[in-house]
């Protein structure tokens, strides 16, 4: 039912300050600017997904949530928007699962440069039953643009979003049995706790539980993300001669990648960078 991650929401106060460290960050351009409903985002689409920064805009409920949510939280993931091919057979089988969706809704958005429109539908499965985290699900009807490339060694692609969680066992329920994403990695280290990795179209949702974990055994939580490159060496030297703080190149732990951490202008967003070596 689920066709893959379609986009992940970050909530922010100063949009251009966020969308200028994203362009900078990606080496892409953003693909889609829209104001509306009390939010102003920005989009970045990779190849895979889509990056959606979000901030209040004006008054009204939704200004006024999104304010709380920063001020009570600060900056940073929001939400998950998975793609389906169709709404109605997932908002069925949400049901079914006892997700407690909401009804299905209708949606559009123009991009205030190009005047291009998009329509979709979507839902939202209720946040006490996912542990948490606030989970939607989208029929998009058309592709949205790309973000164009506006130097080498751009980030291409997400390759994980990382969730944290107190119960690895719940959790694992959620996203495997319940949602239906394939697990095809699930290992435990005394350092660095449990992994498990949860295949969703051409990405990975990784499921950690950390030694000394203080979550809420109830509740999960968005952690951090990773963005595939080519060359992780010449991502390094683009980003370092712009200014963005990052660690050396060095192994990663899952074999045939090669990783490095950028340390600001993520939002505030826990952020790796991957590449995937021949061996790998």
């Amino acid at each position: 039912m689920i066709s893959g991650l379609d986009h992940v929401v970050v909530l922010v106060s100063d949009l251009a300050a966020a969308a200028a460290s994203c362009q900078t960050l990606f080496a892409r351009t953003p693909a889609w600017r829209s104001s509306g409903d009390g939010a102003a985002r920005v989009l970045f689409t990779l190849d895979n997904m889509t990056l959606e920064l979000m901030a209040p805009a004006g008054e009204g409920a939704t200004a006024e949530r999104i304010r709380a949510v920063i001020a009570k939280q600060g900056e940073g993931l929001a939400s998950l928007c998975f793609r389906t091919i169709d709404i109605d057979k997932m908002h069925r089988r949400l049901e079914r699962l006892s997700l407690k969706p909401e009804p299905v809704a209708e949606a559009d958005s123009q991009d205030t440069e190009t005047g291009a429109t998009l329509s979709w539908k979507r839902t939202r499965a209720a946040t006490d039953a996912t542990r948490g985290v606030r989970l939607f699900f989208l029929e998009l009807a058309k592709e949205r643009p790309l973000s164009v490339r506006t130097e080498v060694a751009s980030i291409s692609a997400m390759d994980h979003v990382v969730v944290a969680t107190g119960d690895p066992e719940q959790a694992a329920a959620l996203y495997g049995a319940r949602l239906g994403l394939d697990m095809r990695f699930d290992r435990s280290h005394p350092d660095w706790g449990r992994l498990m990795f949860f295949r969703c179209g051409d990405l990975v949702v990784e499921i950690v539980h950390r030694p000394g974990n203080d979550l809420d055994a109830t509740r999960d939580r968005l952690w951090g993300l990773s963005w595939r490159v080519a060359d992780a060496d010449a991502t390094r030297a683009r980003l370092a001669a712009a200014g963005v703080d990052v660690s050396e190149v060095r192994t990663g732990r899952k074999p045939g990648t090669r990783v490095l951490t950028v340390r600001s202008g993520t939002c505030g967003i826990p952020t790796l960078l991957v590449e995937r070596t021949a061996a790998g």
